[in-house]
């Protein structure tokens, strides 16, 4: 096709995929209460272990503070609700023009990619009652620890967003090792160094500062990454069966 037609087929994908969206988010409208309930689940658990050894309560700053938390919480929602299908019209956008191969490839990805980041969420959900039990711990004996929720629901945002990041990481690994860009002698090689780098990622990333988010994101990725390297090596290792220089470095002399 034309640019121009590329372009006007670019922009029915969005304004589709923008009025998605919005039913969603209208849909999400009518479920504030029990959303909102959802979001708390991790703050109440966390208050629950503390047995009352500290007092704390959430509040809801300013005028605006509530129609802002409801915008904010609805608007998320929606967005990570209607992912299936603004994700395939991206998708389907970019389809045409890869191969039969890279749309094999492609496939696999957005079969892979939707999964691995649930199970981010679902790690970080099941981390956070913890991780808040021992941010709050921290406060003294003689003060009220006072957590506004606008804060609170960002703060919960930031953490399902980098754990569920965090976990595509390895996928990306594979899709490099598909694309010639990485093999899996090199992962190999810096091991060592990735795991290094996996436990200071997890700590920079994770938005709260114990030590129990940390592992929890951090000891996932090692095993995500030991069975990318694994699936590197057996993608290296038919490929070096059916091209014999196909393990054959850029700066090696080859056997020819």
């Amino acid at each position: 096709m034309a640019l121009s037609d590329h372009l006007r087929e670019l922009r029915a994908r969005l304004i589709r995929s923008s009025l998605v969206v919005l039913v969603a988010f209208l849909v999400a409208l009518f479920f504030y209460d029990q959303l909102s309930d959802l979001i708390r689940v991790p703050y109440d658990e966390a208050v629950r272990r503390l047995g009352g050894t500290v007092e704390t309560n959430i509040v809801v700053n300013d005028v605006t503070g509530p129609l802002m938390l409801q915008l904010k919480l609805c608007g998320v929602v929606a967005v990570v609700g209607a992912s299936p299908y603004w994700l395939y019209q991206i998708w389907a956008f970019i389809l045409p023009g890869l191969h039969p191969s890279e749309r094999k490839w492609s496939r696999i990805f957005a079969a892979l990619a939707g999964p691995l980041f649930f199970a981010g969420v679902a790690t970080a959900y099941f981390v956070l009652p913890k991780a808040i039990e021992v941010l709050i711990g921290f406060t003294p004996a003689d003060a009220t620890n006072l957590v506004d929720f606008g804060r609170f629901f960002s703060f919960i945002s930031r953490m399902l967003l980098v754990f569920g990041i965090a976990f595509e990481i390895p996928l990306f690994v594979i899709m490099l090792n598909l694309a010639g860009v990485v093999s899996g002698k090199t992962l190999g090689r810096y091991r060592p160094w990735i795991v290094i780098g996996t436990f200071v990622f997890a700590a920079v990333a994770t938005p709260s500062t114990d030590p129990f988010s940390m592992l929890f994101l951090a000891v996932p990725m090692l095993v995500l990454f030991l069975v990318a390297e694994v699936i590197a090596r057996l993608i290296d290792r038919r490929r070096g069966r059916t091209d014999p220089l196909a393990q054959v470095g850029d700066d090696e002399l080859s056997p020819l």
